[in-house]
């Protein structure tokens, strides 16, 4: 199961409060696709499959994340965070089980 660094579920709740969508969860996949064979694919949804596996983050447990069966696997040990800063800016996933990632950091086999 993906990891949310602290500065991650900040930024994933603060979207949450903006949408006014509290209670959806931040779903994380991996798709087929990409330039290296897989992509990675991240929204709110409200549609939680029996067979998703879920976590909670935040300091009060506020931001869920679910991932489907079959992400799972690829997504295990990698860690999702966010950062602001003048070189950098957005979300970036940090997954030791790719092999490859591309330049857009988007993509990997």
């Amino acid at each position: 199961m993906i990891t949310l660094t602290d500065s991650a579920a900040v930024k994933v709740r603060q979207l949450l409060s903006d949408e006014g969508a509290e209670d959806l969860a931040l779903r994380v996949a991996v798709r087929p696709g990409g330039c290296s064979g897989f992509s990675y694919e991240m929204f709110f949804d409200g549609d939680i499959a029996a067979d998703d596996t879920q976590a909670t983050y935040g300091d009060d447990g506020f931001v869920k994340v679910v991932v489907d069966p079959a992400s799972k696997q690829l997504l295990e040990g990698a860690t999702l965070d966010y950062k602001d800063g003048l070189d950098q800016s957005g979300f970036a996933i940090t997954n030791p089980n790719a092999s490859r990632t591309c330049g857009c950091g988007q993509s990997f086999s």
